[in-house]
């Protein structure tokens, strides 16, 4: 395979042949005007094919420091954890709902009443499945206010 860029063949990956202007083996016919310009001009040869490719090169930013995909992979990773709230006798079913609103981030008014409904007829509900470290808080956070709460391993994903 012959590679020309405005006159120059590369016979081979080291190797470069220049004709002159006006040589019987130059692309360029006449005196070659436009050297900025790059053309490529490619031909098969008797050859088998391409030439080699190099191995791309894998480089790591910062050395012993996670990415961003490594930091979410290992979030995923976490084993999940059921944060529970327990029916109690002492606690008025607005106040569960304010509670779990004020204590869960995201938790919409239709969620917590439908959470603190199960509960009241179940005797538990499922308030939220999360990691282990964000449903120990949870959990202290609605004791903290006088609610009944647990935490649970809980199978499946996040």
């Amino acid at each position: 395979m012959e590679t020309a860029i405005c006159g120059r063949i590369a016979l081979s990956p080291n190797h470069v042949f220049n004709p002159k202007p006006g040589d019987k083996n130059s692309v360029c016919r006449g005196p070659c005007v436009s050297r900025g310009i790059l053309m490529a001009i490619s031909t098969t040869g008797s050859g088998k094919g391409g030439g080699l490719l190099e191995k791309p090169v894998i480089e790591r930013t910062n050395p012993g420091r996670e990415s961003e995909f490594d930091l979410r992979k290992s979030k995923k990773m976490a084993p999940p954890y059921r944060v529970i709230l327990h029916n109690d006798n002492y606690n008025k079913r607005e106040y569960v709902v304010q509670v779990l609103m004020k204590v869960i981030p995201g938790m919409t008014l239709d969620n917590a009443v439908n959470i603190m409904q199960e509960a009241h007829y179940n005797g538990m509900s499922v308030v939220i499945i999360c990691t282990q470290a964000d449903a120990e808080e949870h959990c202290m956070q609605l004791r903290g206010n006088g609610l009944l709460s647990s935490i649970e391993p809980a199978s499946g994903g996040c």
